[in-house]
């Protein structure tokens, strides 16, 4: 249940991210601009991406792009200790079924009892239940700086790229789409690579696309871009670091030898058992 009510948060959060967006200022930032958020973060983040533009004769979209994949390779490690504290944590389903079983009951005190016992496997494991959500809390803020660089820098904003201005919507619709399409098939992979799923976790993988294109109507076509690059690396890297077929391979493979195992010692015990009687 606490397992739940966390990705309804997450969930409600992100569907959040767009009215949050929309009331932040939009007061020009420059290299007068003070305080941590304005000062460092917002005119930094303004800063980089003019500056990866100028190779492309001051493209922004492209220095968009380059900008996305700058920090999708800043944050890999975490990605990375993401993947693995999602694969350990499907590991682990067969034991948590056998709690929930073990303490199938709905009173307060066998729910403690069991909300114990999965904290002391996850514990034993080296798995941390919010691992899985640490890159999206991680995104979050830099998506919104993201947002006030673009609006509050007017090149950002009056920038053109294809057939988009940057700090307006996409007229066509093109990036929301592809922004969802990416976000289904990053989490697809990501649900085809675990051992077991459930109705939350393809609830999430059918939900999550919905809610980014929706939001994604709401936003710049600049953050659009955003999302639709990071998604699209995402897709990529998953291929490479949790490749679902490579993983099943791996998983039958492991079957396959246990099975091999058990019937070798079952072949031995009987031989033993002839021995004995002879």
């Amino acid at each position: 249940m606490v397992k739940k009510n966390k990705k309804y948060r997450l969930l409600a959060l992100i569907g959040s991210l767009g009215i949050l967006l929309s009331a932040c200022s939009t007061a020009p930032i420059n290299s007068h601009s003070s305080g941590i958020w304005d000062g460092l973060i917002v005119y930094n983040f303004s800063r980089a991406i003019i500056w990866l533009s100028r190779a492309f004769n001051n493209n922004y979209g492209i220095g968009i792009i380059l900008f996305t994949i700058v920090v999708r390779i800043i944050i890999l490690p975490l990605m990375i200790y993401q993947t693995r504290s999602m694969k350990k944590t499907g590991e682990l389903q067969p034991q948590l079924k056998a709690l929930q079983q073990k303490y199938s009951s709905r009173d307060t005190e066998t729910m403690m009892k069991l909300q114990t016992e999965q904290r002391q496997l996850y514990k034993e494991a080296g798995v941390h239940p919010i691992a899985s959500m640490l890159p999206l809390i991680v995104q979050l803020p830099i998506i919104f700086a993201l947002y006030q660089a673009i609006l509050r820098t007017p090149v950002l904003k009056t920038g053109e790229f294809l057939w988009l201005q940057l700090g307006n919507r996409d007229p066509y619709l093109v990036l929301p789409i592809l922004a969802a399409l990416f976000t289904f098939f990053s989490s697809w992979l990501s649900m085809k690579s675990q051992p077991e799923t459930n109705g939350m976790v393809m609830m999430m993988t059918i939900f999550m696309p919905i809610v980014i294109f929706f939001t994604a109507l709401s936003v710049p076509s600049a953050l659009s871009l955003y999302w639709v690059v990071t998604n699209a690396f995402q897709v990529v890297q998953t291929l490479f670091i949790q490749n679902p077929w490579k993983m099943q391979r791996e998983r039958d493979e492991k079957a396959r030898a246990q099975r091999e195992h058990d019937r070798a010692v079952a072949k031995a015990v009987r031989r033993a058992k002839r021995s004995h009687k002879k």
